[in-house]
């Protein structure tokens, strides 16, 4: 089954919203409730507050370390139903200079209801294993 263009615009979107580092941009691109699993551990987000609450001091490093933009390469995207999508990748982050600041490997499962597609789960793994 085909991912729907509209679940990976969704993705496109939501990177051009977190590149801005300004939490309440990206958050709607989020499902209210969402996990977070990462190297800290798993964070179930019942609301968008307590996912900006989780946010906030990944964001604050990438300030501190020069963000300035971030990059998907999807590697695998597939649909699981009408209304489930699973996408991997890499997020390619990068200073203002362009020069590359780290790769991250990424996996979304996204949701679709009737207020469209949205990141329910989003895993953040070693860039090598998507």
């Amino acid at each position: 089954m085909n991912v729907q263009p509209a679940a990976l615009q969704v993705l496109t979107d939501y990177y051009a919203a977190f590149s801005t580092l300004d939490i309440p941009a990206f958050l709607p691109y989020f499902h209210e409730p969402s996990l977070l699993v990462g190297p800290q551990g798993i964070i179930a987000a019942p609301t968008h507050a307590a996912l900006a609450a989780a946010f906030a001091p990944a964001l604050e490093g990438l300030r501190a370390r020069g963000f300035a933009r971030s990059e998907l390469s999807v590697r695998h995207a597939q649909a699981l139903s009408e209304t489930a999508a699973w996408v991997t990748g890499v997020a390619v982050r990068r200073k203002e200079d362009g020069r590359e600041l780290e790769r991250v490997g990424v996996t979304y499962v996204l949701h679709k209801d009737a207020a469209g597609w949205r990141i329910a789960v989003l895993v953040l793994h070693d860039a090598g294993g998507s």
